[in-house]
Parts: C-alpha cells; sequence; structure tokens
C-alpha cells in the first residue's frame, strides 16, 4: 500500500528527516513510535502532502506520489487525523464529518459512511448540532477520527490520537483502530504511548532524531530490552 524509500525533509536549513524508509502493506497496522522530535509527524504530514522532501520516493499502491499535492493524496484514498485533532469549533458536527467528504460525489455511500462513522461513534449523533469547539477532548478525538473516515480512506494515518485522553477513552479508542482495520482500513499509526500501540500493530518501526533506528513485529519491538528501557518504562534487569 504505501512504501517510503529515502526520505529527506527540511525546515529551511535544518534537515528533520535523514533518509527514512518505512512501508505498509496492504490490511496492516504499523505504528511508528520514539520520543518527543523524533520526526514522526514530520513523516505522516510529507506522506500526505502536507510537506515537501528535499530527497526520497512515496509509492502509494505502486504509483509515485512524491510530488503529489495533499488534496491529490486525499482523492487517491489517504487521510490524516492529525495531532490536536484540529476539529472547526465554530461549525457543527454534521458540518465537520460533512468537510470530510468534501472531495465525494457518490452521495448514496456519503450517506453509508455518516452512519457507520454515527454507529461507530453514538455520542457524535447526539450532538450532531452542537458546533465542535463545545466537545470534549475524546469527543474532539472521535469527530476528528470521524472526520477522516468520511473519505473512504484506503490508508488512514493517525498522529498521536491517545495524546491528553483518559484511560477509558484511550481503551475505547483502541479497539476502534482494531475494528477499522479488521474492516479493511489499512492504518499508519504515530503514537506515544508506545504500549498500546505496539499491542495493536502488526509491524512497528522506532524513530530517534529523524531516522528509524529500530524495526520489526509489534511483538518483538514489546520484547525488545532497549525499546522497554526507553518507550515502556520497564527498566532491564
Amino acid at each position: 500500500m504505501l512504501e517510503v524509500q529515502g526520505l529527506k525533509v527540511s525546515y529551511g536549513a535544518v534537515e528533520a528527516l535523514h533518509g527514512v524508509s518505512v512501508s505498509v502493506a496492504q490490511g496492516e497496522i504499523v505504528t511508528i513510535i520514539g520520543a518527543n522530535g523524533a520526526g514522526k509527524s514530520t513523516l505522516l504530514r510529507t506522506i500526505c502532502g502536507v510537506l515537501r522532501p528535499t530527497a526520497g520516493r512515496i509509492e502509494l499502491a505502486g504509483q509515485d506520489v512524491t510530488r503529489d499535492s495533499s488534496p491529490e493524496m486525499i482523492r487517491r484514498g489517504v487521510a490524516l487525523v492529525p495531532e490536536g485533532r484540529h476539529v472547526f469549533p465554530e461549525l457543527t458536527v454534521r458540518e465537520n464529518l460533512d468537510l470530510g467528504a468534501y472531495y465525494r460525489r457518490d452521495t448514496a455511500h456519503m450517506r453509508q459512511d455518516l452512519e457507520r462513522v454515527l454507529e461507530l461513534f453514538p455520542i457524535l449523533r447526539e450532538k450532531l448540532s452542537q458546533n465542535g469547539g463545545l466537545l470534549s477532548g475524546g469527543q474532539q478525538q472521535m469527530l476528528a477520527l470521524g472526520r477522516a473516515l468520511m473519505s473512504r480512506p484506503r490508508l488512514l494515518l493517525l498522529d498521536e490520537p491517545s495524546l491528553g485522553l483518559a484511560p477509558t477513552i484511550v481503551q475505547q479508542l483502541g479497539r476502534i483502530i482494531r475494528s477499522l482495520n479488521q474492516d479493511g482500513t489499512t492504518i499508519l499509526l504515530v503514537e506515544q504511548n508506545a504500549r498500546m500501540a505496539l499491542k495493536l500493530a502488526h509491524r512497528g518501526y522506532v524513530m530517534a532524531t529523524g531516522q528509524v533506528v529500530r524495526q520489526g513485529s509489534g511483538q518483538e519491538l514489546l520484547n525488545d530490552m532497549a525499546v522497554r528501557d526507553m518507550y515502556l518504562g520497564e527498566a532491564s534487569t
């Protein structure tokens, strides 16, 4: 589904990604963990066309999309749930969800997808006419995820979806991510909650200072003593 090869990205004179390579097969959940500033969000923003790489290549389903814009990537079936949710606070929940389907014209399928989102997040059905800015943090995360699903993505990019949420909401979010994947959505998950992310993921990558420093199955990384020391809070003995 996704192949990223030797990706380099700079902010002015500062290089943030130093030749990053990752891949995501169709039907997988792949997670990327790492400390703040490791380059995880930069990688997602580059994949979805917000940032331009200075070197490297991005392929989606075998097609070179390295220079595609964000609208082009959305039309190709890539959706990003950004860190911090970024719902439109002055628009209603329904209007936020409708914006997720901005490029679509298949009205019948859009109605089906709206119903699917409301089944996944029943609280949003109760708040369709309420402004997005009045929702709780957990409800805004549900809205941001629902908005992305309204584009009917083939590849869903999730940037720190559990950030700032109560543990019970994080558990619910994990179940929803797994359910979406079981329904056929391929997912690339960036997450500081390394334990949750690696338990969900088929495979994972560890990033540090703009580079991939480890990779393996979710279980392999959970059992890796260096990963446990640095990201799971479990000192080796």
